[in-house]
């Protein structure tokens, strides 16, 4: 039996959670039919959460946190993965219910894992991470409901973190004309950079006219952050269009009504990320290897190692992390 190193996390009678790295017994890794060495893992918004709080998404504590993790099998029992298998892992709420990815070990079901594809590397994996797989299936949804490049724009909310940095990246390279919505304008030559066409502040949507409906602009929307934003932007949308949704940083409740959907056609498309069953997961992974500009990923990355985790958790929930953190959970 040997040991490895995880970032555990304990809750104290006044909730709040405390984090250090230890060496863990092989002992206490939870049960699963396959073992994966864990080359690195990510930051998310659930990931500050847990670190801060536990966010009501952890029921047994100590706790290992990461909803993300890439690596190499080590061992396993399922027949659908083998020793050296590059695989990764999001959702089915490891991370939350079941230990996660901060830690240089993981045991999981293989149901859970979807094999890497050959053009993508473990730490690119790891920062794609579930931001940018939900950001691809933001795309797809987008897609499927017929707001193509012909259409004209697409609104992507809450740009410079890290679904929106991936959908402007992913959306720009298959020709869509990208509006990028930003509450740090001066994150401006970096949303350019992944291949936006407009800069807008967030106020110039939140602070838009409180109306059911306003002038015809995007054809689609990508949306991170929900609230007032949301409300203002569905209100924007053409005749016919769409709208994804995947994130609430602004809050569950937005002050909208049926008015756009009723007299304009629109289609929201609710993006779940985590019990997503697995063919579309393949699918969105698959389409990541092709649709995603892999030097534009590299340029949103920040490499960060476990110790760093619990500072950075207050980062991301204040909204100040740009991009994507990679932690390499063996530095």
């Amino acid at each position: 039996m040997g040991t490895f190193r995880a970032l555990l996390s304990e809750q104290g009678t006044d909730r709040k959670v405390t984090s250090t790295v230890q060496e863990l017994d092989d002992s206490r890794l939870p049960a699963g039919d396959v073992t994966v060495k864990v080359d690195y893992s990510t930051l998310n918004y659930k990931d500050g959460l847990v670190l801060t709080s536990g966010g009501g998404l952890v029921k047994t504590w100590p706790h290992v946190g990461g909803i993300d993790l890439a690596g190499t099998v080590e061992a396993s029992d399922s027949p659908s993965f083998k020793a050296g298998d590059k695989v990764v892992l999001n959702g089915y709420r490891v991370g939350e219910l079941h230990w996660g990815g901060y830690a240089t070990r993981a045991r999981v079901k293989g149901d859970w894992l979807v094999k890497l594809p050959e053009a993508i590397s473990t730490r690119r994996a790891a920062a794609i991470g579930t931001a940018g797989y939900t950001a691809m299936l933001c795309v797809l949804a987008l897609s499927k409901h017929g707001v193509t490049p012909a259409r004209g724009e697409v609104l992507v909310t809450g740009a410079a973190g890290g679904v929106g940095s991936v959908a402007v990246a992913i959306l720009a390279k298959l020709g869509y004309a990208v509006v990028a919505a930003t509450g740090r304008p001066q994150e401006a030559d970096y949303l350019k950079g992944l291949g936006a066409s407009t800069i807008i502040e967030r106020k110039e949507i939140t602070e838009a006219a409180d109306r059911p409906l306003l002038g015809e602009r995007f054809a689609g929307v990508v949306d991170t952050v929900s609230g007032v934003m949301f409300a203002r932007a569905l209100a924007m949308v053409k005749y016919g269009g769409a709208a994804a949704v995947c994130g609430l940083a602004g809050g569950a409740a937005f002050p909208g009504n049926i008015v756009p959907f009723i007299l304009r056609g629109i289609t929201v498309c609710g993006v779940d990320s985590v019990m997503l069953p697995m063919a579309p997961r393949l699918e969105a992974w698959t389409r990541l290897a092709t649709d995603l500009p892999l030097d534009k990923l590299d340029a949103m990355v920040v490499d960060k190692t476990l110790q760093d985790l619990p500072a950075l958790a207050k980062d991301i929930l204040g909204g100040q992390v740009r991009g994507r953190v990679v932690v390499d959970v063996n530095a």
